[in-house]
């Protein structure tokens, strides 16, 4: 296994040029490494003090806190302001931000990414994962705006943002392929840069690191929580993700039923598939026939911000939707199940 001091920083930029540093932490296993190794360089460079941690929160979608044998585990947005603290960020330094739409009374009301599927027609998908930009990348570039404003007016120049993430080559062929420093957007008022810290970092190295972290790990990646064995969904944030491997999506709808349903009710009306080569449906009949991974633990969702979310959900749905869904639909004579090559 490799050993965590063979991993570097790649292409570190010098982070004294920006006037803010802000980290993007989704509370997950990478972002928690992410943290440790760019505050360290932050704090080499003397420029601690200009760090502003975000963290896009994904709601109800998000995996929640739970209580089991006695013991309360985190959820997502907790975990994240847990690993900003944790690495020295105050917590005036640290942002929760959700995408929001108007509500009738004109303040605003989150509107998660399931209602905006929904309203849209078709499921994120790998040639447009639309949901990264507009659920959590740019949440966070709008969250930017108010303080780029001040600091233009104050500098009398463009602002220099350097934005850090915790995406890891091992992820898959996009990230990598992505470049572990690059400028991503340039204009009057901004210039933002990314940098990936962690990008080459195996996921041995990273479970390693979190032996001794002064955080703990999120409760999904365990068979149950406080298991410890690493035995559980490999990705994060995202209950339900189009990105995920189908174990994974297996253990989330065994320990999500009520949002794998609502999923499976977007599905259905609007003819999509959760990805191109199943639906969420099919897994949910799959683990009834075919057995599936004992989920470990299981999810109620029977809290008030659940039933808002579905009665938006329902409230899309009920409209025509915004794109034609054929292009990406799912053969809907596929209804026997493939056995258990689904867990392959």
């Amino acid at each position: 296994m490799p050993s965590i001091s063979s991993c570097r920083a790649p292409g570190a930029p010098d982070l004294t040029t920006y006037d803010l540093l802000a980290p993007q932490l989704s509370g997950g296993k990478d972002s928690a490494v992410m943290m440790s190794v760019f505050m360290d360089a932050a704090r080499a460079a003397g420029v601690a003090d200009r760090v502003i941690s975000y963290h896009s929160s994904l709601g109800v979608l998000e995996w929640p806190p739970v209580c089991f044998e006695g013991i309360r585990y985190p959820g997502v947005s907790e975990l994240a302001a847990l690993q900003s603290a944790a690495f020295g960020v105050p917590a005036s330094r640290h942002q929760e931000v959700t995408r929001t739409v108007a509500a009738p009374d004109q303040s605003r009301m989150p509107h998660s990414l399931l209602t905006e599927i929904a309203a849209y027609g078709r499921f994120p998908r790998m040639g447009s994962p639309f949901c990264r930009k507009s659920a959590k990348e740019g949440v966070v570039s709008s969250a930017w705006t108010p303080l780029v404003q001040s600091l233009h007016r104050e500098l009398g120049r463009p602002v220099r943002i350097l934005k850090v993430m915790g995406l890891r080559s091992d992820e898959g062929p996009e990230r990598r392929k992505r470049a572990a420093f690059r400028s991503v957007q340039v204009n009057g008022a901004r210039v933002v840069d990314e940098w990936l810290p962690v990008k080459d970092w195996p996921a041995d190295a990273v479970r390693e690191w979190h032996q001794s972290a002064p955080v703990p790990y999120h409760w999904t990646y365990d068979s149950h929580p406080g298991a410890g064995d690493w035995n559980g969904t490999s990705r994060y944030s995202c209950s339900l993700c189009v990105f995920a491997a189908k174990r994974d999506l297996l253990l989330a709808i065994g320990r999500r039923p009520r949002l794998a349903a609502l999923y499976a009710e977007v599905e259905s009306v609007r003819g999509d598939s959760f990805r191109p080569d199943w639906r969420v449906a099919e897994l949910m009949r799959h683990a009834q026939r075919c057995g599936a991974p004992d989920p470990g633990v299981v999810c109620p969702d029977d809290g008030d911000d659940f039933d808002v979310l579905q009665q938006q959900v329902r409230a899309a749905l009920a409209q025509p939707p915004r794109k034609a869904v054929d292009l990406a639909a799912h053969p809907r004579d596929r209804t026997s199940c493939s056995g258990c090559q689904v867990l392959s």
